[in-house]
Order: C-alpha cells, then structure tokens, then sequence
C-alpha cells in the first residue's frame, strides 16, 4: 500500500501525480468523524444503486442521483469540494496536474529522490 505524499501545505494530497484536496484541519475530531463515516455510507449507496441499475430495478436512477447527491454534500462539508478552506486567498488546484502548479518543483524535487520537505 502506498503513503499518500501530502503537499508542504498540507491542503492537497498527490495520486497519480495530480492533487486532490484535503479535508479542512480545522473541523474538529468528531465532525470529521461523522462526515467520513456519512461519507462512506453515501459510497455505499452509490455502489448500491449502481448494481440495481443493472439488474433493472425500479427506482435505481433516482437512488443513484441522491446517493451521488449525499457523497457531494459529504465532501463539501469536509471541504474537499466547493469552497475552499484556506483563507489567503489561493487558487484551488484540485484535480490539476502537479507538474501544472506551483508545486511543481517541490514534487520534482521529491521524485528526484530528495525527502519530503516538512
């Protein structure tokens, strides 16, 4: 299993060289607590519909719209999507290209074999 590498700011995570936003650090234990585990049944629901939209159930599109509905809702209130957490006013890059950001030499540098800055 591989370690996520985390960006010296701590906002993103890096998989398969692109960027994924980190939850807000700022929410406390048992906020995130529950937003992951509301989270992870949301996904469940999603794999849910997805196997009764193919055994042609009845009602499976709509289960799969709100189960998509409630995983969006989950990251948004972890602050993995819509607005950002941070407050100085940086872009969010989530889902870009390491290489395509500031972070770029810093990810270089990393791959090159230097450790992890901390």
């Amino acid at each position: 299993m591989s370690v996520a590498i985390t960006t010296p700011d701590r906002r993103y995570i890096v998989v398969r060289e692109r960027l994924w936003r980190c939850a807000n650090p700022d929410l406390s234990e048992a906020c995130r607590a529950a937003l992951v585990k509301r989270l992870m049944a949301a996904r469940r629901d999603v794999k849910h519909a997805k196997q009764a939209e193919r055994a042609g159930e009845a009602g499976a599109a709509e289960a799969l719209t709100a189960a998509r509905a409630a995983v969006d809702a989950a990251k948004i209130a972890l602050g993995e999507r819509g607005p950002v957490w941070w407050t100085d006013g940086a872009p969010d890059l989530n889902r870009h290209l390491v290489r395509n950001t500031p972070y770029a030499p810093w990810f270089a540098a990393l791959t090159a074999g230097e450790p992890e800055p901390r």
